[in-house]
């Protein structure tokens, strides 16, 4: 099966632990499918002990989804400007890794990023001055890497593509 994406000469690549500290899941509201809360919800409380204690607390007392939906789609709650799946890094990716598949239980839309599909469905590279990206990120600036994105980017694309991308 073949991937295709509009902009191949994009440029990316994901600094987390080396310079960037999560950037891209502060205010991250990701949209969660049903499955995905499923598969969360069914492991919630060996989740809960990874998150941060004030995010925790609030998973309690008003669980992790917000009344704000994105694409239809329920999204993720954010407490003191972080997501709350966030603790210096993702602790829905940390807890699949632990369980041998990093992507399990993480929203697919954190999943696949900075692969974005347009309203025509077709895939991206979310890039600054590309599509009109909102997001200033500094790891969206082509200029901030000689990584070609679709190189830098195999696994998210693999998993794109067994997710029925």
């Amino acid at each position: 099966m073949s991937f295709t994406i509009l902009n191949p000469e994009a440029r990316f690549e994901c600094t987390f632990g080396r310079g960037c500290e999560g950037v891209c899941c502060r205010n991250g509201r990701p949209p969660i499918y049903e499955e995905e809360i499923e598969a969360i919800d069914g492991r919630l409380r060996e989740i809960e002990p990874m998150m941060r204690p004030e995010a925790a607390a609030a998973v309690r007392k008003g669980g992790y989804l917000s009344r704000r939906r994105a694409m239809g789609e329920r999204m993720a709650r954010v407490v003191k400007g972080w997501c709350v799946f966030y603790n210096q890094g993702c602790v829905l990716h940390r807890f699949g890794a632990q369980e041998g598949d990093a992507f399990r239980f993480k929203p697919f839309v954190c999943a696949v990023f900075p692969l974005s599909r347009d309203r025509h469905g077709q895939w991206y590279v979310r890039q600054r001055g590309f599509k009109r990206e909102k997001w200033d990120l500094f790891c969206l600036d082509p200029a901030a890497s000689p990584a070609p994105a679709m190189e830098s980017l195999q696994r998210e694309v693999e998993f794109a593509l067994k997710s029925g991308g």
